[in-house]
């Protein structure tokens, strides 16, 4: 059993006031959870990844705790979600794949309803490097105003051998949206599409 041992969580928050137009009344939060983990297939090509995502799925369900604890009373608002992965230069992009079940499942169940896919991106990265991880409506993948991404990163990671395994929330679309198509108050939520 892989052990992806935790050397540090990042939470992030931040609330949008304005881009560039009239401020809103309330303004848009958007957030990030990170953690830093050890990579336990660094270095080594390993046939069979499958089973460690199981062992994931108690930092995606942890990650996703302190997100929404770290949303406060917007909490109940939260209506977009995202999850990334930057794997270390030891490893391959596939270990950042391992993040898709225990990541997105973890934010599903927690938010409800959620009908759509969680968006992701992954990528191998150097020490410091970012990462765009894509936002999208929690229960229709095509309401065109949560189409978004927030940049994460930790100057201290990740290591060669390690990975930074990222999920994302925020409530609301983007603040001056106005490109037309299925509006949030629309979605039917019945297939994750509309």
């Amino acid at each position: 059993m892989p052990e992806f041992s935790i050397r540090k969580i990042i939470l992030t928050i931040e609330d949008i006031f304005h881009d560039g137009g009239p401020a809103v009344d309330t303004p848009r939060r958007r957030g990030a959870a990170m953690a830093l983990v050890k990579n336990p297939f660094a270095g080594r090509h390993e046939p069979d990844l499958q089973p460690a995502m199981k062992d994931l799925e108690p930092l995606g369900l942890l990650l996703t705790d302190r997100l929404i604890a770290a949303f406060g009373d917007a909490a109940q608002r939260i209506d977009a979600y995202g999850k990334g992965a930057i794997v270390g230069t030891a490893g391959e992009i596939e270990h950042g794949a391992l993040w898709h079940v225990p990541g997105g499942y973890a934010m599903r169940g927690r938010i409800q309803p959620s009908k759509a896919i969680v968006p992701s991106a992954m990528k191998v990265g150097a020490f410091g490097a970012s990462l765009d991880v894509p936002l999208g409506h929690v229960n229709a993948a095509y309401v065109r105003s949560h189409f978004d991404a927030i940049t994460v990163t930790a100057p201290d990671g990740p290591r060669p051998d390690e990975i930074l395994f990222c999920l994302a929330m925020s409530c609301g679309g983007r603040v001056h949206s106005r490109m037309g198509g299925l509006e949030a108050f629309q979605v039917k939520g019945e297939d994750g599409l509309r």
